[in-house]
């Protein structure tokens, strides 16, 4: 037998769904006390002295504690995920003094958990639950308790983990971003643990592996006309020329958007000289940069050229956006 589906607005239940679960975030943001600092610390003290986070959960519970353990592994917070069943068969032995126990169970009566408390707390350990209920066993049965409750799962039967697990798994992602930062984590540590991809070459590899060195440069001194700043471009086939003043320092960068508003202007444009459209205290980096950072500057100040300069102020390169899209950086 086959049954006709009624009509339904998908766009709108999408919307829905959204919606209702972005609320429950908006209202768990509110909830947020000094228990979470807590939690941190706690985390904290056991990364600081070589410890680890271990995560425990049961279905849904279990599939976001290992995205959570694989943010906080990309952050340099160790943190592993232990089965609750294979813990009672030897699995326990991930677990050392000193480490932090975190513990998803939106219900906090998850059998397999609460009958894996008394095990982990032979061992010296911190508890932290997140959980939806502040009255749960587990929260009664832990160090500190994060409060992820949610008014309804977007599920419309309200059956299926939705909302909560949403919210367990942004709860995680304030743990971790909140470490990152407590912890003075930067972008060199970043790369350490992102040597893949294109996120990978932009964090390890420095503004000197791809910016284009002196002989590739287009440049013109600063009596130059704009023809000769343009020829030069073709030449280099690069999109801004570097113009110097009489002592060989960067004097400002000519590029090809100057070279379009100015000819708007006066079609004759090219008899005029360099520096009268020429862009002053250009923006540009150090060699030992980060390529990272000249991806950021290129998308914050929507400029398509970059000057490397070297201690004493002297331009020694110049990086193209299009180097970078050919790089796979951007």
């Amino acid at each position: 037998m086959r049954f006709e589906l009624a009509a339904m607005d998908y766009e709108a239940k999408a919307r829905e769904v959204i919606e209702l679960e972005a609320d429950c975030l908006r209202a768990m943001a509110g909830r947020v006390d000094f228990h979470f600092g807590e939690a941190v610390r706690m985390i904290q003290t056991a990364l600081d002295q070589r410890g680890k986070v271990v995560i425990i959960g049961v279905g849904k519970s279990g599939n976001v504690g290992h995205k959570i353990a694989a943010t906080l592994n990309s952050t340099g917070a160790t943190a592993v995920v232990m089965n609750s069943q294979n813990a009672f068969h030897g699995d326990l032995g991930l677990l050392n003094d000193g480490d932090v126990i975190l513990a998803l169970s939106y219900s906090g009566e998850t059998e397999e958990l609460l009958g894996l408390i008394p095990f982990l707390r032979s061992f010296d350990v911190k508890v932290i639950a997140m959980c939806g209920k502040s009255s749960s066993s587990l929260a009664a049965a832990s160090d500190v308790a994060l409060d992820v409750s949610v008014s309804r799962e977007a599920c419309p039967l309200n059956l299926a983990p939705t909302s909560s697990s949403t919210a367990m798994l942004v709860m995680g992602d304030a743990l971790a971003m909140v470490l990152l930062e407590s912890r003075g984590f930067t972008e060199t540590d970043f790369a350490r643990y992102h040597p893949g991809g294109s996120l990978g070459r932009a964090l390890l590899l420095k503004v000197g592996d791809v910016m284009r060195r002196e002989e590739k440069m287009p440049i013109v001194a600063i009596q130059a006309k704009v023809i000769d700043a343009v020829s030069e471009m073709n030449r280099g086939r690069a999109g801004a020329c570097l113009v110097l003043d009489e002592n060989g320092m960067l004097a400002g960068i000519f590029t090809h958007g100057d070279f379009a508003r100015g000819y708007e202007k006066n079609p004759a444009i090219g008899a005029l000289p360099v520096a009268d459209l020429m862009t002053r205290n250009p923006i540009s980096l150090t060699e030992d940069s980060l390529a990272v950072e000249a991806v950021k500057r290129i998308g914050e100040k929507r400029i398509d050229d970059i000057v490397v300069v070297n201690a004493e102020g002297k331009p020694v390169g110049l990086i193209d956006a299009q180097d970078l899209a050919r790089l796979k950086l951007v």
